[in-house]
């Protein structure tokens, strides 16, 4: 249980590594192909390929000033191969700080855990 815990931590550390650098290419590859992710502004996006497309166009330059850091704060295994994981996102900006508490559905397939249904959504009040 112990490595499982720390592979889902390792998807959420790359998550924060593939932010922070704006690497599309490689936020993208965490996704499984059918993958829903609902983003912190309310768009579904379905599939990687639109995923990959909408994550092409916000990411570059949206990092300029600003540092993100994910926490994975919970974890709920659905069954052995599907985890519920409930993440802390700080982002830090000129404008100044905002939380935002993401929930990563993630399965694993061929040995590796993907993204499956997410839902970002920002800390109100």
């Amino acid at each position: 249980m112990d490595t499982t815990i720390e592979a889902l931590r390792e998807v959420v550390g790359k998550v924060q590594d593939a932010q922070q650098r704006e690497a599309v290419d490689e936020f993208v590859a965490l996704f499984r192909h059918d993958a829903v992710w609902t983003t912190g502004h309310g768009k579904r996006l379905t599939g990687r390929d639109e995923i990959a497309a909408f994550t092409g166009k916000v990411l570059p330059g949206a990092m300029r000033g600003t540092t993100v850091t994910y926490e994975m704060l919970d974890v709920l295994f659905i069954r052995p191969d599907v985890a519920a994981v409930r993440v802390r996102q700080t982002t830090v900006s000129p404008d100044g700080a905002a939380e935002g508490s993401p929930v990563y559905v993630m399965a694993r397939e061929d040995g590796r855990w993907l993204l499956t249904a997410c839902q970002n959504t920002p800390v109100v009040g």
